[in-house]
């Protein structure tokens, strides 16, 4: 594979940035300005990378917009980020996926392949499964009968589509994510402890040897375009109804996505987040790391779930909540006050609690209470 150079006029083109010239070099890669060489690239786009570039070998450094320096080559861009975005895909070195089937690769005689497709090693399709152009599965991928997968999709080794699940374009599934296990959902014989604690508040003693028994489930997931899924991420088919995953929504490691759930378009869902079933996400939600969500709730549009938030109830458009149970920001700063303030008033209490005692014994010894 051969190495990849640009020159700083072309990056700085491909950005849209301000090429301010002191010496042209050839650009061999990407680096903070501490790890940097001559032929590197640094990327300065905090105040402490900056105040780096001090001490940097390199000759280019990529800025912000208006940063000027002398004696290195700067490219000054408006967005930083989207910025490094554009640089590391001209750097970024994907799997490799020769075209063809592996000999290892068991592919059933009623699954349609797509035109220059890359099937890895043990890799299963199953009956009636469809899988698009330009689509690569890598080693120990499973797809599940009449699954269908887009095209230009990248499966990372040992991803597990279920039966029926429903995949759409350039979608991007990493190591071990199982996408259609059944959900959890359970009945009884007789109402047990959980109905018993919603209707009346209280467990009003448990059954013996009470049967537990399960629900099928009859539907599958549909996921949208250009989704991209985390390693060892679960999402459960649903019940009757499909879960779904909207276009262009990206989902951490080890997030949990129950049953029936709906989640929108653009939505940024991180590590260990865990959603239970029959929820609604709308569009753009972000929900930060270890957030978890009750069943039977929803989200509305543009909301921020905090990291560790415990969300119970449905909460509308435009929210940022915090806490658990999780409550509206604001709300809950407002709640951290009046604890502090509280705290301040306990230790004053104790400060004076012996004078409060004195006098007591006072009033007791002179008769009056």
């Amino acid at each position: 594979m051969s190495k990849k150079t640009f020159t700083q006029k072309e990056i700085s083109e491909i950005l849209g940035g301000i090429l301010t010239v002191v010496q042209d070099s050839v650009i061999e890669k990407v680096a903070p300005p501490l790890l940097a060489d001559e032929t590197t690239l640094a990327l300065a786009l905090g105040e402490d990378e900056i105040a780096n570039l001090a001490s940097t070998k390199a000759k280019a450094a990529l800025v912000p917009l208006g940063v000027n320096l002398e004696n290195i080559t700067t490219i000054e861009v408006e967005r930083p980020r989207l910025a490094m975005m554009k640089l590391l895909n001209m750097f970024y070195e994907g799997p490799d996926t020769p075209a063809g089937i592996h000999p290892s690769a068991v592919i059933h005689p009623e699954a349609k392949l797509g035109q220059n497709v890359s099937i890895g090693p043990n890799v299963v399709v199953s009956r009636g499964a469809q899988i698009g152009d330009n689509t690569a599965l890598l080693p120990n991928v499973y797809i599940g009968k009449f699954a269908k997968v887009g095209s230009n999709c990248l499966f990372h080794p040992g991803v597990n589509v279920g039966d029926r699940v429903q995949i759409g374009d350039r979608c991007i599934i990493h190591h071990g994510a199982s996408l259609g296990a059944d959900g959890f959902s359970f009945v009884t014989e007789t109402p047990d402890n959980i109905e018993s604690a919603r209707k009346e508040g209280e467990i009003k003693g448990g059954k013996e040897n009470q049967k537990v028994f399960k629900i099928p489930s009859l539907g599958s997931i549909v996921i949208g375009n250009d989704v991209e899924i985390g390693a060892n991420a679960t999402i459960d088919r649903g019940t009757i109804e499909n879960t779904t995953i909207g276009d262009q929504t990206k989902i951490d490691n080890l997030v949990m996505i129950g049953h029936n759930c709906k989640i929108g378009r653009a939505c940024m869902i991180v590590s260990q987040v865990g959603i239970a079933g029959s929820c609604e996400i709308g569009d753009r939600v972000v929900i930060a790391g270890q957030a978890g969500l009750a069943d039977h709730i929803s989200i509305g549009d543009d909301c921020i779930i905090l990291a560790q938030s415990g969300v119970t109830k449905s909460h509308p458009a435009k929210t940022v909540l915090m806490g658990a149970p999780a409550v509206p920001r604001k709300d809950f700063l407002k709640r951290m006050k009046y604890l502090n303030e509280a705290e301040v008033m306990v230790q004053k209490y104790k400060k004076y609690q012996h004078l409060l005692e004195d006098y007591e014994k006072f009033l007791n010894e002179d008769g009056k209470i």
